[in-house]
């Protein structure tokens, strides 16, 4: 058995011909166990990204620096943190639209070494990037007030809003710059990376507070005139079974209404089928607002208390997985939302990807350039060798001509 379960019978009326039985399903949710399975759509997905981060990450690590400046052999001590699996000289040359190279003196009187800057190309690209963020702040600040809403007593720790800026497209000034601008929902009570800061959310906003779930059921009345219930979008990868009793289960749970994340949670039984529901709305909302529909587990993990997460939070994922997928991908487990994906692709994109998007564009214009340089080299080598190759065989036949005269 993968669960304990137990029924309750309930007779509404009895006579000589027949009797009709209610029969209630109900379990233990903590039992409830389904076997993890791969699949290799949503794996790709994340895969797809691997390239273009890993550069991401070592821009940011010269951005880091005083000047934006750094030594080369510098960046060179730091590949392994990096998990940078070449040389930085390497790197250079594969993506060589990203950096300048120069030399100066580390210290004074010492040999000039090579330095990295940032480019201008890759200049030109964060300057858009600004104004990327600059045309998109109403979006920033809608999420940003999810955030809080969702969560108990309408406060995150700022900590923790800042760890998670990537997943929902912060920028990276989001509490300095952004918060103060909206006094009317927003208010910083400490400072940021004092430990114990946190946002707190000034005022409801009835806008914000619908879940992409019921705005979907919004959209469906006003399409076509029928009101239909808030439900999750269910839909098994093929080849994907559930035993019975886990069906059943499912069947019962879906029937259930559906409870807002923005609704108080704080009459909910942690082991309640109400708090599963409530549950899986966060998590479902929280990937919807983010920039991929995907969050890595440990990073949920951090707002357990924020959300009234259980600790075994993480099973939601694999008991509900119509809704979800967990990725093992790179060794750390990442929450998918299946719907928000068609084969490896996102099918809606939020408009803050623009930002990454840019960036890519410049790698692969420089992929481009290395690729055609190359181009370039074997040709000029080709060309030498022909030519090489014909002045050989003039020589030679010039040889066997004057060997024939003089005969």
């Amino acid at each position: 058995m993968l669960f304990h379960s137990s029924h309750s019978i309930s007779s509404s009326y009895r006579n000589s011909t027949a009797i009709r039985v209610w029969v209630t399903f109900t379990a233990s949710i903590s039992s409830l166990k389904v076997v993890w399975r791969k699949d290799q759509k949503l794996d790709q997905a994340i895969n797809n990204d691997k390239s273009w981060r890993l550069c991401a990450k070592v821009v940011k690590e010269v951005l880091n620096e005083p000047g934006r400046v750094i030594p080369l052999r510098y960046l060179e001590k730091r590949r392994e943190r990096l998990r940078l699996p070449v040389k930085i000289d390497t790197f250079l040359s594969q993506n060589p639209l990203l950096f300048d190279v120069y030399y100066d003196r580390i210290k004074p009187k010492t040999e000039p070494v090579k330095f990295l800057r940032v480019s201008d190309r890759l200049q030109r690209v964060l300057d858009r990037n600004e104004h990327v963020y600059t045309e998109n702040e109403p979006l920033i600040v809608a999420k940003l007030c999810k955030l809080l809403m969702m969560s108990k007593d309408n406060v995150v720790s700022a900590d923790k809003l800042v760890h998670v800026k990537r997943e929902f497209g912060f920028p990276n000034d989001v509490l300095v710059n952004l918060v103060p601008k909206y006094p009317e929902y927003f208010k910083l009570v400490g400072g940021p990376g004092d430990g114990n800061s946190f946002l707190q959310l000034v005022s409801w906003d009835p806008r914000f507070a619908k879940s992409v779930i019921e705005q979907r059921a919004d959209e469906e009345l006003e399409l076509t005139g029928i009101k239909i219930r808030p439900s999750f979008n269910w839909k098994l990868p093929s080849g994907f079974l559930i035993r019975k009793e886990m069906r059943e289960w499912i069947r019962d749970w879906k029937e259930r209404p559906y409870i807002s994340p923005y609704d108080d949670a704080s009459n909910l039984n942690q082991a309640s089928l109400e708090m599963e529901k409530r549950t899986v709305g966060v998590f479902h909302e929280l990937l919807s607002l983010s920039l991929y529909k995907r969050i890595p587990v440990p990073i949920l993990g951090k707002f357990t208390e924020e959300y009234r997460f259980s600790n075994a939070f993480s099973s939601v994922f694999t008991r509900h997985s119509g809704i979800f997928y967990m990725s093992l991908k790179g060794g750390i487990k990442t929450a998918m939302l299946r719907e928000a994906y068609k084969g490896d692709q996102l099918i809606d994109r939020d408009p803050l990807l623009e930002i990454n998007d840019n960036f890519i564009e410049l790698l692969a214009e420089g992929h481009k350039q290395r690729e055609e340089e190359l181009n370039l080299k074997k040709q000029a080598v080709k060309k030498d060798t022909v030519l090489v190759t014909n002045s050989t065989l003039n020589d030679l036949d010039l040889s066997e001509s004057e060997e024939l005269y003089s005969s």
